[in-house]
């Protein structure tokens, strides 16, 4: 699943197809995706235009001119095609299709079907049921070490699966937690009510490092994130620990090895040397 980095990624890549741009055309080929579309979905999209195209968590936002909100989760395998006009004939997997008034096309294709769209009012959109319960955003000033100390407290999970809590803090997912773990030389065993003080001074600027530096590798190439076919897909980043199992740890002289660990069913990656 894409994580922060990603769909920040997509979102800029995509300011150049939708940011003041108006859909001219909307097709909407399924009634459902993981939730259903909003009735007449294509036709309320129609001729409204693109105000600001911003995100949350892991949530496209695209704020139109009439006071509506288009939200967009990719899902698994969401994917946002953008070409120039006219629109080819939509394949198996493409659900929907905006034409935008400069000509340009962008096809969401999901072979699983675990995104969604749907529609919300602006000043509704903080209480939406899909971002009401979202923690602060990584890369804003309220998440900090000070914050985490606070959220942490009395938390018997491990670490690693309170990153993962979006109510905690919105948009990490499994790689960059991995990340940002290493980084802090944090355990992701350790329990999370433990991470406090020091350790919570250490974790808040490595989550927020490793995420930048992430949407940084994505910035710097992002004329070339648009491929020959048109598709906004995802970066493959050079990591320390993710799927580097029994690989020497790298960026330190502690002579571990990257170990693996199923947490909550999901792979973990760390050096159990480094990380305490």
């Amino acid at each position: 699943m894409p994580e922060l980095p990603e769909v920040e990624t997509v979102r800029r890549g995509l300011i150049p197809f939708m940011e003041g741009r108006t859909f001219a055309r909307v097709e909407q080929r399924r009634p459902k995706l993981r939730i259903p579309f909003p009735e007449s979905f294509a036709d309320r999209l129609t001729g409204r235009s693109v105000v600001r195209l911003a995100r949350r968590a892991k949530y496209l936002l695209a704020h139109l001119d009439d006071g509506w909100v288009l939200i967009i989760h990719l899902g698994m395998s969401g994917r946002m095609m953008t070409a120039p006009g006219p629109a080819a004939p939509p394949g198996k997997h493409d659900h929907v299709v905006f034409e935008m008034d400069g000509g340009g096309v962008i096809t969401f294709n999901d072979i699983r079907r675990f995104g969604l769209m749907t529609l919300a009012e602006e000043a509704d959109l903080e209480s939406h049921k899909l971002l009401r319960d979202l923690g602060p955003e990584p890369l804003g000033n309220e998440f900090s070490g000070a914050y985490l100390s606070e959220v942490l407290r009395g938390r018997q999970t491990p670490i690693k699966a309170a990153l993962l809590d979006q109510k905690v803090v919105s948009g990490v997912g499994n790689i960059y937690a991995c990340e940002a773990l290493f980084r802090a030389g944090i355990s992701p065993k350790r329990l999370a009510a433990s991470v406090a003080g020091r350790r919570a001074e250490r974790l808040a600027p490595a989550v927020r490092q490793v995420l930048e530096d992430a949407i940084a590798a994505g910035g710097s190439t992002l004329r070339d994130y648009v491929q020959a076919d048109g598709e906004l897909g995802y970066f493959q980043h050079d990591f320390a620990v993710y799927g580097r199992e029994g690989e020497p740890c790298s960026g330190c002289d502690c002579g571990g090895t990257v170990k693996r660990i199923a947490q909550a069913g999901r792979s973990t990656f760390y050096c159990a040397r480094r990380q305490r």
